[in-house]
């Protein structure tokens, strides 16, 4: 028997909670000066209905860096501002939204 979604009310696998919530959230990408100069990308602003460890793990992939998720913020190593915008729009997050 599948699990059913408490949000929604459809099954896991029908479930549209993450797509609805892509479409109503404001993404703030900025980059910080860590310690001893290391530079780092600090992706903020996703709502908690979204998957940030999936989505860590498929950005860690793509830009072949390190990661880990602070509270509601994903933190990559190095800076990716220049191509950020453009993989956040693939997983179906709006455009518009995406302030870089």
């Amino acid at each position: 028997m599948e699990e059913i979604c408490p949000k929604c009310g459809l099954p896991k696998n029908l479930c549209v909670c993450q797509e609805i919530a892509k479409e109503e959230m404001k993404i703030r990408v900025r980059v910080d000066r860590r310690r001893f100069g290391k530079v780092v990308t600090m992706i903020s602003g996703f709502s908690e209905d979204i998957d940030k460890k999936e989505l860590l793990k498929k950005m860690k992939r793509h830009f072949a860096c390190g990661g880990t998720i602070q509270g509601d913020m994903i933190i990559l190593q190095g800076d990716h501002r220049a191509n950020i915008k453009e993989f956040l729009v693939k997983e179906g997050f709006k455009e518009e939204s995406i302030d870089v």
